[in-house]
C-alpha cells in the first residue's frame, strides 16, 4: 500500500483539495522542473535547449508504459480534442451508420461526433444513463449493425461509474465498427491494458490524473492506424531530409512511419516537457494499480458517508475507485461548492452531481472534513 504522499506536493495546512478530475496539483518535482525549462527558455543559446527532443521520446515512452504500448504508438498532442480531431479524420461513417457516445459525455468527446455526423449525413447517438448504474449493459445493448464508430470513456466524468471497455471493444470488432477511447479520467489512477481493449485511437489529457502541465496530451494509434492523414502539417511528422530546408534540402513529404505523424507542432516544449517527464516517472514508481489500491478506501468512505445523508453514489460494481459523485433528490445549489471553497473545502458540481476526487496526499480526516463542511451549505 502506498503511504500518504502529500510531503511531494505543495498543499497548504487548512487546504481540503478534492478535485483531482478537474486537475491535480503538480508535484514539487514538476515544479522545479519547471523552473528548469523557464530558465533554459531564458538562455536559449544554452545547448541544454536540445534536451527537448529525448524529453519529448521519454514522455512518450513512459505514458506508453502505464498502458502496455510502445512509444512509436504515441503521439504528443494538446488537448483531448485535438486527439478526438485526429480520430474523426481518419474514421470513416456512411449516411446509414451511427456513432454512438453517452449522455452527458464530456464536450471534448463529443463535437469532433456532431461535426463527423452531420458533415456525412450519419447520426448520432446517445446512450441514456441507466437506472442500475451500468454503463456497459447499456452500450453493448445499443451497439448494432449500424454502428460505425463507438466513442467512450472508461469511466462517466460526472460521477466515476465505470464502463467494460474490453467488453465493449470486444462487440465492436465483431460489428467492425471503430473504437475511440476519452480515458482522460482513468489512464494513470487506475490500470489500463491496450492489449486487451484494443481500440483504434485513445486520447489523454495529461493534467488531471497523469499530474502534467496543462496543454499536453497523448494520443494512441493503433499499428492499423498509423498511416492516416494529420490535422496538421509540420516538418517534425515528416521523414528527415538530408539537410532539410534549412541547408537547402527541400521539403520532406513523406510521414514518418509511426502515430508521430499527428503531433502537434511545437512539440519540443521547453518548459511542460520536463515537468510531465518528472510527473510520469514518479506515476511508474506509484503504478496505477498501486494508486487505485490506495484511493478505493477513500471512496468507498465517502460512498458510506453519502449514504448516512440520503445522496446515492454508483454502485461498487460499477464505479472507479479514484473519485465519485453524489446525486440528491434534488440538484445542488449552484454555489455550493463555492461556499465550501471559502472555508478551504474542494470539490467541484458536475450535472447533478456532487464530485469528489480524492488523491495520494488525501487522509480519511480529509473525506470527513468534506462532509462536515458540506453538512454546514447544503
Amino acid at each position: 500500500m502506498i503511504g500518504n504522499q502529500k510531503h511531494l506536493f505543495d498543499i497548504p495546512e487548512g487546504v481540503t483539495y478534492l478535485n483531482c478530475a478537474s486537475q491535480t496539483p503538480l508535484l514539487r518535482a514538476s515544479v522545479d522542473a519547471g523552473a528548469i525549462g523557464v530558465a533554459r527558455k531564458a538562455h536559449p543559446w544554452e545547448p541544454v535547449r536540445e534536451n527537448t527532443a529525448r524529453e519529448a521520446q521519454e514522455a512518450r515512452a513512459l505514458f506508453a508504459g502505464l498502458i502496455g504500448a510502445t512509444a512509436d504508438d504515441i503521439a504528443l498532442v494538446p488537448a483531448t480534442s485535438y486527439g478526438m480531431a485526429v480520430a474523426a479524420a481518419n474514421l470513416d461513417i456512411s449516411p446509414t451508420q451511427e456513432i454512438l457516445i453517452l449522455h452527458e459525455q464530456f464536450p471534448s468527446n463529443y463535437y469532433a461526433w456532431h461535426q463527423l455526423a452531420e458533415r456525412c449525413g450519419a447520426r448520432l447517438t446517445t446512450t441514456p444513463r441507466p437506472a442500475d448504474g451500468n454503463w456497459t449493459a447499456a452500450v453493448l445493448e445499443r451497439i448494432g449493425p449500424d454502428t460505425g464508430i463507438v466513442s467512450l470513456p472508461p469511466c462517466h466524468w460526472t460521477d466515476g461509474s465505470s464502463l467494460d471497455l474490453e467488453a465493449i471493444g470486444a462487440e465492436c470488432r465483431s460489428r467492425g465498427a471503430a473504437f475511440v477511447i476519452d480515458a482522460t479520467q482513468f489512464v494513470g489512477a487506475a490500470p489500463f491494458d491496450i492489449a486487451a481493449v484494443q481500440p483504434d485511437f485513445m486520447v489523454c489529457s495529461a493534467y488531471k490524473w497523469l499530474l502534467c502541465p496543462y496543454t499536453l496530451a497523448f494520443l494512441y494509434a493503433a499499428p492499423h492506424r498509423q498511416n492516416g492523414r494529420p490535422v496538421e502539417f509540420h516538418a517534425g511528422a515528416r521523414q528527415a531530409v538530408t539537410g532539410g530546408v534549412e541547408q537547402g534540402g527541400g521539403y520532406a513529404m513523406d510521414f514518418v512511419d509511426s502515430a508521430h505523424r499527428y503531433d502537434m507542432g511545437q512539440r519540443n516544449n521547453l518548459i511542460n516537457l520536463p515537468m510531465a517527464v518528472a510527473a510520469l516517472r514518479q506515476l511508474q514508481e506509484w503504478t496505477p494499480q498501486g494508486i487505485a489500491t490506495a484511493l478505493e478506501p477513500l471512496t468507498a468512505h465517502a460512498a458510506e458517508k453519502a449514504a448516512e445523508r440520503g445522496l446515492s453514489v454508483p454502485p461498487a460494481a460499477h464505479r472507479v475507485a479514484h473519485f465519485i459523485g453524489m446525486r440528491g433528490s434534488e440538484p445542488p445549489a449552484p454555489d455550493l461548492a463555492e461556499r465550501c471553497a471559502a472555508e478551504g473545502v474542494h470539490f467541484s458540481l458536475r450535472s447533478d452531481a456532487i464530485r469528489i476526487s480524492p488523491y495520494l496526499f488525501t487522509s480519511q480526516a480529509d473525506i470527513d472534513r468534506f462532509f462536515t463542511v458540506l453538512d454546514r451549505h447544503r
